[in-house]
């Protein structure tokens, strides 16, 4: 069996699909394929696998293919040896992980000179097969045979503690004696945590761990990176224990051998009968365990945790980041947009329909200038001045208190039929000072680019968040611990799955929106804007094959993503893949319409059946998909627009009382709960066990980020800044006591708490905000 057909057939396995399927989806990504394309427009080939399962597919493409690398590698080292029996080469063929090939391989592994090396080169090997195949023998007896100064056995013990070396080295490098303990352990031992001399004070916010034991196979992902951070910053010593060592209560010394040191006995026959050299051999179980084996499997096994800490971790980013970009927009709405400041000002930025600014200013309405009137009339005057219909407030320091001012705004100007909305500024600091935004925005100061990313992403979360690294978001648990790589790879593939579901228009959208469309390098992004910006509008798709640099495989890519609204053919304005055009025509052609006329007419749309439109091309899932498209072309599958309105009076901690019920925003959403913003400047976590009425194992299940959710306020604890929230509104749930350790991160913090800002004089339109949202960020 060839490695790809192995390949293909164990993703098939894991996958619930057939193998012609999976094979069908790999040819095309080896072809150059992109996710987004071969899920939409490649149903006939991979028999209708989504996106999910395709990036499922793409991630265990990569792995296995490392694996086969590996293994080749391995049989290729051991052949060079000449100890590749065909048992052993079968055995390597067979391993199914990257643990049983190492583990395979780990006899024959290059390394430095050992003990049980020199002990092999001096002699000693026949002696430590003659103890261990007839313990009946004498080691002292048998050793002094082996005496001998010129090869550096100098005495017996010397010859016993040599041949002790090799059995311990042959113990720890057996394959399945590895793997079964590997199990045993991962099912039975206790990962036990304690605090590091003198790091009580430093590392306070790692208190719940000081004195912590958990099973590993048990702890949750937010708990073991909170471990590992901990140990990072020196805080946390961590000890793997066997299970039966885990179980003796503390201050007493386990003396009898436990169930790993049995394994490795009952493995290699070793027995206590009397025999001369039964303690001999058992004492060098011991060593073995001890010295050898039991450090190398913790390590492999705290890293197996790690591992299964961050892939968790990365698909919660992943699922929040999702979420926060398939919001639902304000849309094409003239805005003005709020970047909240104290003593620096309030930044603002008149922002047209289409994200265009056309005027900015700054005003001071809090001290020490408190010039209230002024900004009044600033922002009145801006508004009527473009016409504005939104305003964005961001929600950092002094947000309420902005917010209030926007309000006396709106009593005093009814005329103005303004709406206003606070917006989430996470990762706004990060794009204002990025080489992008100085591009975008040369002459604009760093502190009024945040204001407008406020506004535009109000307008189009879409089009504004894939300008900032998604790392910046903050929608994350402990995302600057986790692989790097990976989780790059995981986010970026989640942007460019949410911009090729949404369309990208592509006379209006900016290079960074762009080079998120299936096919389109950042380049051949910026050519596009450049085309764009020398010749005018793109008149139809067909117009982007002239664009530099954008050939033949990246048009078939791109196109079905790309909209040209108000083009020369109508169909450029959908989801229709310019390939299937035929296809239309051939509807139009059949039924005696028109291709503009059929567009929307849902009832004639669905009388068609699509069997009798395909052809050698295309099958009827792809027919299907487009009729469907023709009904309401380039629909947007973001839900519709909703805020919501934080409650007056509202706006401190200070303010909050158990039992009050409040409308927030979720913020983010992680394994043991939801954060939610209720206006305070401080995020209060719905625990996943008052997410709602019913048992939720996962909160993703009820939330997700940007939902506008009512809670109910549980309990306030000024002093560690934690707010606690209950999804629940018929009973007033009780802090739970016994709620596992650091469900909130170390020290108790969830991801999305703020830390604290500067106290704000009282005025007229302050109310002392806590917090700056940018804390969010800097705090991963």
């Amino acid at each position: 069996m060839s490695a790809t057909v192995s390949i293909v057939s164990r993703i098939a396995q894991e996958l619930g699909a057939r193998d012609a399927q999976v094979l069908a989806a790999v040819q095309l990504l080896d072809e150059g394929s992109t996710v987004p394309f071969i899920a939409r427009y490649r149903k006939e080939a991979t028999g209708g696998l989504d996106d999910t399962q395709l990036r499922t597919l793409e991630e265990r493409l990569l792995y296995l293919r490392e694996m086969e690398d590996r293994r080749a590698a391995i049989l290729s080292s051991i052949e060079e040896q000449g100890k590749l029996s065909d048992e052993l080469r079968a055995l390597i063929l067979a391993a199914d992980t990257k643990a049983r090939l190492e583990d395979l391989y780990l006899p024959y592994k290059q390394k430095r000179r050992t003990k049980a090396m020199i002990a092999r080169e001096a002699g000693l090997e026949p002696l430590a097969d003659a103890l261990l195949a007839d313990p009946s023998l004498s080691p002292e007896a048998e050793a002094a045979k082996y005496v001998d100064s010129e090869k550096g056995v100098a005495d017996v013990k010397a010859a016993l503690d040599g041949a002790r070396q090799i059995l311990m080295e042959r113990f720890a490098e057996d394959a399945e004696l590895l793997g079964a303990l590997r199990d045993h352990l991962w099912d039975s031992a206790v990962l036990v945590s304690t605090l590091a001399d003198g790091m009580a004070e430093k590392g306070a916010k790692f208190s719940d761990y000081f004195d912590y034991r958990e099973p590993i196979k048990a702890i949750p992902s937010h708990r073991a990176l909170a471990l590992f951070r901990g140990r990072n910053e020196n805080v946390l010593n961590l000890k793997l224990v066997p299970g039966d060592e885990a179980a003796v209560p503390e201050g007493e010394v386990f003396r009898g051998p436990g169930q790993c040191e049995l394994k490795i006995a009952r493995r290699f026959n070793v027995a206590d009968h009397g025999r001369a050299a039964d303690a001999w051999l058992a004492e060098t179980v011991r060593w073995a365990w001890r010295v050898k084996m039991h450090l190398h499997l913790e390590l492999e096994l705290t890293g197996r945790l790690r591992d299964a800490a961050e892939e968790e971790a990365i698909l919660v980013f992943a699922r929040n980041l999702r979420a926060l970009l398939l919001q639902a927009p304000a849309g094409q709405k003239p805005t003005l947009a709020l970047d909240p400041g104290i003593r620096t000002g309030v930044k603002v930025a008149a922002i047209d329909g289409t994200g265009k600014v056309v005027e900015t200013t700054t005003v001071y309405p809090f001290p020490p200038k408190q010039d209230v009137m002024g900004a009044l009339m600033a922002m009145a005057s801006l508004c009527r001045k473009h016409k504005l219909e939104l305003v964005a407030i961001g929600n950092g320091t002094a947000s309420r208190e902005t917010e209030r001012l926007v309000v006396e705004m709106m009593k005093r100007h009814p005329e103005l039929k303004l709406q206003k909305l606070v917006v989430s500024e996470a990762g706004a600091s990060v794009y204002s000072a990025s080489e992008l935004a100085a591009k975008e925005f040369p002459d604009l100061d760093v502190s009024l680019r945040g204001a407008v990313s406020i506004g535009r992403r109000l307008q189009d979360p879409l089009a504004e968040l894939v300008k900032i690294d998604p790392k910046s978001i903050g929608v994350g648990q402990y995302q600057h611990d986790v692989n790097q790589s990976r989780l790059g790879r995981s986010l970026d593939a989640v942007v460019e799955d949410c911009v090729n579901a949404v369309g990208v228009e592509v006379n209006t959208a900016s290079a960074p929106l762009l080079a998120r469309v299936a096919g389109l390098s950042g380049t051949v992004a910026a050519n596009i804007v450049a085309f764009r910006d020398r010749n005018g509008p793109f008149a139809s798709r067909d117009a982007l094959k002239q664009v530099e640099r954008l050939g033949p495989k990246a048009f078939e890519q791109a196109a079905g993503f790309l909209r040209v609204m108000n083009g020369v053919n109508p169909l450029d304005s959908s989801a229709v893949h310019p390939e299937a055009y035929a296809v239309v025509e051939r509807i139009a052609q059949a039924t005696g319409r028109d291709v503009k006329g059929m567009i929307g007419d849902v009832a004639f749309l669905r009388s068609l059946k699509p069997a009798q439109f395909i052809d050698d091309r295309f099958g009827e899932p792809t027919v299907r998909d487009i009729l469907k498209e023709l009904e309401k072309p380039g629909r947007d599958p973001r839900p519709e627009f909703k805020t919501a309105e934080f409650k007056d009076g509202v706006e401190t901690m200070e303010d909050l009382k158990p039992g009050m019920v409040l409308e927030g925003v979720v913020t983010n959403v992680t394994n043991f709960g939801a954060f939610v913003d209720i206006g305070v400047h401080q995020d209060g976590l719905v625990h996943v066990s008052v997410l709602a009425n019913r048992f939720v194992k996962d909160p993703h299940e009820v939330v997700k980020p940007g939902d506008v959710v009512k809670v109910k306020v549980v309990e306030v604890d000024l002093k560690r800044k934690r707010i606690a929230l209950s999804m629940r509104m018929d009973e007033t749930p009780v802090p739970r006591q016994d709620r596992a350790p650091a469900d909130r991160g170390p020290g108790g913090r969830g991801p999305q708490q703020r830390g604290p800002a500067p106290k704000v004089p009282s005025t007229p339109f302050s109310g002392g905000a806590l917090a700056d949202a940018f804390a969010r960020a800097k705090k991963k």
